[in-house]
């Protein structure tokens, strides 16, 4: 009998008291955080979006606004996009807003605006993968499957002792297959909470808390001493290094042009001051006029260097160099009107930015 399938026999044999031992720490130890207090699906279904690649901290005050805006999935699914986008402001990643939002519409018109229960459903929407649907179903229909995210991986590498890297696909289905064994069929969706919970308090990145940990008679890292080393990591890629440019352009009334990001694209939907990516061997001035040129079929003069800003996104490092301008030809609001306009000073934080973009409006004084 190979290791894995050795594995997966113990966690068969041992997930009801793992599952006993688990939710009794839970109950003492878990955090107050407002989507435990809810049945609701789609409050549970919000929390689980915006709790990819957020820290809990930062989001609960997002989720709190954000239900008070949308207080239901169909206040959301009325909305116009860029409403949504507004609401979703410097919480970053924001594909995760448009998907939410185009997965309402559809739940409104295929669902009766209601989530499935169906797996193969919830996963059809756009924006839900494997750890989303598993979470919905766990914790908002009491479905006994399981909800595999990065702190439930750590876990049960370090609980099983899975030495090989967590990268591998490989690696993940025996996870996955690890987890589908522990899940119980009673009180699902507070076992998955539970799990995810003790790698956030306790079986910590690093060097984990052992002594306070309710499983480590279980756990096969910490009885071969090699639960710091896990789990093992594969070789990450280099982040690489991207400049653009931002021309600030004025008129006469002190407004700013500013143009709406295509919907499919990079940043999607949001609103931001004219220019773009720089090309290899590309001077930001030469850069700036070449993009307000080709996008927006306007020539523009740049005058005084603003300042340079740096954002980082999932997949690269943003330099951004931020001049001064003037439009010297074209019409700014034809043809599309509605993706260019001049914005007030009062008005220009009325619409959706991303966050280096909101940098820039802090640093002007708007």
């Amino acid at each position: 009998m190979d290791k894995r399938t050795t594995s997966l026999k113990r966690a068969e044999q041992t997930a009801g008291g793992i599952a006993e031992r688990l939710l009794s720490w839970y109950e003492r130890n878990k955090r107050r955080l407002p989507w435990r207090n809810t049945a609701d699906p789609y409050a549970i279904w919000l929390s689980e979006i915006m709790l990819q690649q957020t820290q809990v901290e930062a989001v609960i005050p997002h989720y709190r606004r954000f239900l008070e805006r949308f207080p239901t999935l169909e206040d959301l699914a009325r909305s116009p996009l860029e409403e949504v986008l507004k609401a979703w402001e410097n919480m970053g990643y924001y594909s995760r807003a448009r998907n939410l939002h185009a997965a309402s519409r559809r739940i409104v018109d295929l669902h009766a605006g209601r989530l499935p229960e169906n797996p193969d459903e919830l996963k059809a929407l756009p924006g839900i993968g494997p750890y989303t649907s598993g979470a919905i179903l766990s914790m908002a229909f009491g479905k006994a499957v399981p909800a595999v995210d990065g702190n439930v991986k750590r876990v049960l590498c370090r609980l099983f002792a899975v030495d090989s890297p967590l990268s591998d696909g490989a690696t993940q289905r025996f996870i996955t297959a690890l987890a589908e064994k522990l899940v119980p069929a009673e009180r699902p969706g507070p076992f998955n909470s539970a799990l995810m919970e003790l790698g956030a308090l306790l079986c910590r990145p690093g060097i984990p808390q052992c002594p306070d940990c309710p499983l480590r008679s279980n756990c096969l890292g910490y009885a071969g001493n090699c639960q710091n080393r896990l789990p093992v990591a594969g070789k990450k890629a280099k982040r690489p290094d991207k400049e653009a440019g931002a021309a600030i352009l004025r008129d006469s009334k002190g407004r700013f042009f500013i143009v709406r990001r295509p919907a499919d694209g990079f940043l999607g939907g949001l609103w931001k001051f004219p220019g773009g990516m720089l090309h290899p061997g590309e001077t930001v001035t030469d850069a700036l006029k070449s993009r307000c040129r080709e996008e927006l079929g306007i020539s523009i003069s740049v005058k005084d260097h603003l300042m340079t800003l740096q954002q980082f996104y999932s997949h690269f490092r943003l330099t951004l160099h931020v001049f001064s301008g003037t439009i010297q030809e074209g019409g700014p609001l034809s043809p599309a009107a509605g993706n260019r306009l001049w914005a007030s000073p009062a008005d220009i934080r009325k619409y959706p930015f991303s966050r280096v973009e909101l940098r820039i409006l802090d640093a002007l004084f708007i």
